[in-house]
């Protein structure tokens, strides 16, 4: 593997020499006072670390995803295998010292068009479609599904012959908002768009929410001229026909000026903090943010705050102390190899010594494990310890197997 590592970059991690290599993404490279390198890091968990309800969970999934991506046949000693090569993403974070790496591997997200056999053809080669949350313990498909298949495409009506007319009633297909062939002139449409700022700024001085979170006239006014002060303007103009005296008192009904406001003045002070903290959290999980942060906001107004904070001052501002910050930290690292022999690591005749290779029966350098028979019972009868009722039969084969280790 190549010594050399960089930000989003999988690798083992080794915290125990009798426990299996721990997976994780690199999320930062950190120096500490004292001169050493930690790693900010992404945890992924395995079958072994979750519970066997979630497991019976990872199943299911499992056998969808060969009915819908119509897998290969595959053997029971292979649908084994592919379980110890299944990762599970999580949102935690932690930070481990960089002198614990033992390698780089690789982890992708499995889409159908993925074939499952092909992960077993390589070392050091993982996949994931479940997020496991460690504090709710449970289970759910990845945001980033990747969506591969007819059931995704959109359904195209036949081609109208020629000649032939479109009987569709197209009121119901569509809604018309602006007709640019309207009796107006540009200047006209201006003036009006200036007209609606106004009595847009003159209600926010009337509204007592209003003039708390906009006590100057000119942040009333700078809220007044945002999109959905003019959206409601133009569709004003829309449905009175372009006749600007009937769009001129819509704007301003008998029980006062119409007052619009979008997401940005709907949401207070503290939940623009707690969006901000969530998308430090999440990034652009929104799913996640309202769920663990705003469940009193629906997830369209979610999105909407995020796309017109990001029109903000505050957002230019953390975006340069971003930027700032990733340029003091390091985006790489060189780890030297790491050569110190595992005493739980099982030999076998004909095979090299290092981190592949080395493990009996699997060609995967994913675990140590706590001596060989826990080796054996797991890959042939999965996640057992020494007390399972088959280890009778197995006793001419570990016999066998640890005369191999020896003699290596």
């Amino acid at each position: 593997w190549s010594n050399q590592l960089y930000r989003r970059d999988y690798v083992y991690f080794e915290n125990s020499s009798s426990n299996p290599y721990l997976i994780r993404r690199i999320e930062e490279l950190n120096k500490t006072a004292n001169g050493n390198v930690e790693a900010k890091v992404v945890c992924l968990f395995r079958r072994r670390d979750i519970s066997g309800n979630l497991n019976t969970l990872a199943d299911s999934n499992a056998r969808e995803f060969e009915e819908e991506s119509k897998q290969p046949a595959l053997s029971e000693q292979q649908k084994h295998q592919l379980k110890h090569r299944e990762l599970f993403l999580s949102r935690q974070f932690e930070s481990l010292p960089a002198t614990h790496i033992r390698g780089k591997c690789n982890v992708t997200l499995l889409n159908e068009t993925d074939v499952l056999a092909s992960y077993l053809e390589k070392e050091d080669c993982f996949f994931y479609s479940l997020v496991f949350d460690p504090v709710q313990k449970t289970l759910l498909a990845d945001q980033g599904e990747i969506r591969v298949g007819s059931k995704y495409q959109a359904e195209i009506p036949e081609k109208l012959a020629e000649g032939e007319s479109d009987n569709r009633v197209q009121e119901k297909l569509e809604t018309k908002v602006w007709d640019p062939n309207n009796q107006l002139k540009d200047a006209q449409i201006d003036q009006f768009l200036v007209v609606a700022r106004a009595v847009g700024t003159f209600a926010r001085a009337l509204d007592c929410s209003s003039s708390i979170r906009q006590p100057s006239l000119h942040m009333s006014a700078a809220a007044a001229s945002r999109d959905i002060t003019l959206f409601h303007a133009m569709d004003t103009l829309q449905k009175n026909n372009y006749d600007l005296a009937k769009a001129m008192s819509t704007l301003v009904p008998q029980g006062g000026p119409v007052l619009c406001r979008d997401e940005m003045e709907e949401w207070s002070a503290s939940e623009a903090m707690l969006f901000e903290e969530a998308l430090e959290k999440y990034g652009k999980d929104f799913n996640d943010i309202r769920q663990d942060f705003l469940p009193w906001k629906s997830l369209a107004s979610v999105v909407q705050f995020y796309y017109m904070w990001k029109t903000t001052d505050r957002y230019i501002q953390q975006k340069r102390l971003k930027a700032a910050e990733a340029d003091s930290k390091l985006k790489q690292v060189y780890i030297p190899t790491y050569t110190k022999p595992n005493p739980n690591q099982i030999m076998v005749p004909g095979t090299k010594p290092g981190m592949n290779g080395a493990l009996y029966l699997l060609p995967y350098s994913l675990y140590h494990f706590n001596g060989p028979l826990l080796l054996l019972c797991s890959f042939m009868f999965g996640e057992c310890t020494s007390g399972c009722s088959r280890w009778a039969a197995l006793w001419p084969f570990i016999d066998l197997l640890v005369c191999q280790s020896k003699a290596v």
